[in-house]
């Protein structure tokens, strides 16, 4: 189970991260509840199942699995289209990562912070470039960014 909060980012977060990946990735499946996610993270390929989220949008199932980087150019070509682009950028808060991911093409001007948590009522210190908590609003999930980009909203 992946249990996770997302958060708009509102301040200056960059030189506080130890590490930052580019990102592309595309959807096999975005039906709502049971996504098929590629992703290509730098050098590495994965593909990633994912559940329908409690009511909250704080948990749900997902299975995840590496798979060799020619493995997932092949599957991009099968996704729906659309693609997400983005860098992570990791950012330590307290015993926490925050994963700050700046979007570009149709999705530029979003970034969004999440926190993988081990339960739902996990505390965490936020970092000060923390906004508005968007978890559950489906707008802001990715496979929903594919299909309406931010710049279009």
């Amino acid at each position: 189970m992946e249990i996770e909060r997302k958060f708009l980012v509102t301040g200056e977060f960059k030189s506080q991260a130890y590490k930052q990946i580019r990102i592309t990735q595309g959807y096999i499946s975005s039906a709502r509840g049971r996504t098929v996610r590629v992703r290509i993270a730098g050098d590495k390929g994965y593909l990633t199942i994912k559940g329908a989220s409690n009511e909250a949008g704080t948990t749900r199932y997902e299975w995840e699995k590496e798979i060799s980087l020619p493995d997932a150019e092949d599957l991009m070509k099968l996704c729906e289209p659309g693609v997400i682009d983005k860098t992570r950028y990791l950012v330590r808060s307290g015993k926490h990562t925050f994963e700050v991911d700046e979007f570009y093409g149709e999705n530029q001007g979003l970034v969004m912070a999440e926190v993988e948590l081990n339960f739902e009522e996990e505390e965490y210190v936020k970092p000060h470039f923390i906004g508005e908590e968007v978890t559950g609003d489906v707008r802001y999930y990715n496979s929903q960014l594919m299909k309406h980009p931010f710049t279009k909203w």
